[in-house]
């Protein structure tokens, strides 16, 4: 059995132990329970006629969806966080539709509380985190011809990545907590269709040439901040950091999300997104993502799922 293989193993065996250690039977009582959860769309629209200044019509919708399960018992504590997010954008002239969001991501992290002090609560801790997308992602251009055409670049499940980490878990409340994680395996999964192509020197978000998978093993620090900075405005922060103790510890992979809700009233807001991420596995550069709509808000904390 190659190292490769073993190690993907090993992971999947350690993230299996460790999570069926947070099993829950069914029989406790549903105080113990927290769920909570909204749902989100966005609408962006611009028109011209006859405009002078040029312009194209656009509009684009995006769903976001959040969801909290939270479980408290005994000095345990075991938090997870289900974001799932897709948009689309259709420019008049266009051809095709593209993508404006799309995002599937669970975070999970499991805490036994050793110390409570006036600064907030320490658990040691292991976490979990997977993303992927949904839907086929493209790079957009022209052929030799001139004709608009595109080329796919991803799609579900590739690439998808997990994280599972043991280590250290502070709480001050549920909208202000750190985990960190000196020791996390990492795991990358991608389609071979995009790896068979490659030269030697190239890769797939890591990925070498023929392969499918990549393990790394490094540190994680994940934190999320809320507040209500304005009457009826509210800042969300979300940042993770993680350095590869196996190949270039010094580049640090970091996703840093701010989300800002202007709250109209319980049914509409706005909402303004910023997020920058770099992970010089993809690209060589920081990538910048906003999205500001108007949104409709749907309660989901009484959905039972």
């Amino acid at each position: 059995m190659n190292s490769k293989v073993l190690h993907i193993i090993s992971f999947l065996f350690l993230s299996t132990f460790l999570f069926s250690q947070a099993e829950i039977d069914s029989t406790q009582t549903s105080m113990k329970w927290k769920r909570s959860g909204n749902a989100i769309f966005l609408v962006n629209q611009s028109s011209f006629s006859n405009w002078t200044s040029g312009g194209q019509s656009s509009i684009s919708g995006t769903l976001k969806i959040n969801y909290n399960f939270n479980y408290y018992d005994n000095g345990w504590a075991w938090d997870t966080k289900a974001i799932s997010t897709f948009g689309l954008n259709k420019i008049s002239g266009s051809e095709f539709l593209k993508k404006t969001d799309d995002r599937l991501e669970i975070n999970s992290v499991l805490g036994k509380k050793f110390s409570n002090d006036v600064i907030g609560k320490w658990s040691y801790s292991s976490f979990f985190n997977f993303q992927t997308q949904y839907a086929k992602g493209y790079r957009f251009g022209k052929d030799s011809n001139g004709n608009a055409n595109r080329v796919e670049k991803s799609r579900f499940f590739s690439p998808a990545t997990a994280q599972l980490g043991v280590g250290l878990y502070w709480k001050k409340s549920k909208d202000f907590w750190v985990n960190t994680a000196p020791i996390t395996g990492k795991l990358i999964l991608v389609n071979r269709i995009f790896t068979e192509d490659l030269t030697d020197t190239q890769t797939y978000f890591g990925v070498t040439k023929g392969a499918n998978s990549r393990f790394e093993l490094g540190a994680s620090i994940r934190s999320f901040y809320k507040a209500e900075v304005y009457e009826n405005i509210t800042l969300e922060n979300r940042l993770s950091l993680y350095s590869d103790y196996l190949d270039s510890p010094k580049n640090i992979d970091i996703d840093c999300t701010f989300n800002i809700v202007m709250k109209v009233n319980k049914a509409v807001s706005t909402n303004l997104i910023f997020q920058f991420v770099y992970d010089d596995n993809e690209i060589k550069r920081v990538q910048i993502r906003e999205v500001l709509g108007v949104g409709l808000n749907i309660d989901l904390s009484n959905i039972g799922i």
